[in-house]
């Protein structure tokens, strides 16, 4: 099983990439900084949320572990 800290800094790096990612392409539909900043900024704290509730629910199932 996972620690706390380990599943929050996977959480925090894979969405740190993801926010780049979102930044450019909400940039690239809008033409706006600001508007692809919004969209990215709240597109990662929703996927955090997400991506930590999925990690631990998973955390529980031992299917496919050795």
């Amino acid at each position: 099983m996972q620690s706390a800290k380990r599943l929050t800094l996977k959480s925090i790096t894979w969405q740190a990439s993801g926010l780049i990612v979102m930044m450019v392409i909400g940039y690239a539909f809008t033409g706006s900084l600001s508007a692809g900043g919004g969209i990215a900024i709240t597109g990662s704290l929703i996927g955090f949320v997400s991506y930590f509730i999925h990690e631990l629910a998973w955390s529980h199932i031992s299917w496919g572990q050795s």
